[in-house]
């Protein structure tokens, strides 16, 4: 079962950038889809990327679409989440996690970790 660690939150102007980390530890990293989903304040969680274990395909969310980029580094077991041109409708937790069914839902592969906050201050 992976693990996920994710890091890189805190708080960051509107029109600002930021990447987070996940660092998936266990299971079998190198053969899972991976994911970054989100809860906002109030809000129920959300799909945010997905990304496959090769890295040949990606899907976002429509929200987040030409403005964030998944990635990974098998080598490291290693997921990022590029954001730029934030705005403060992005601020939530944001999880990262193998998904399970068609992306898009938030249906996962075993638990969620604890997140990293992001807050986009306008």
């Amino acid at each position: 079962q992976v693990q996920p660690i994710e890091s890189g939150g805190g708080l960051v102007q509107a029109g600002g950038s930021m990447r987070l980390s996940c660092a998936a530890s266990g299971g079998a990293f190198t053969r899972l889809a991976m994911g970054w989903f989100r809860q906002g304040p109030g809000k129920e969680r959300e799909f945010v990327a997905a990304i496959s274990w090769v890295g040949s395909s990606t899907r976002y969310s429509d929200s987040v679409k030409g403005r964030f980029t998944i990635s990974r580094d098998n080598d490291k077991n290693m997921v990022y989440l590029q954001m730029n041109s934030l705005k403060p409708e992005d601020t939530a937790v944001y999880y990262c996690a193998p998904p399970q069914g068609p992306w898009g839902t938030t249906q996962i592969l075993g638990s969620w970790g604890q997140g990293t906050q992001v807050t986009v201050s306008s």
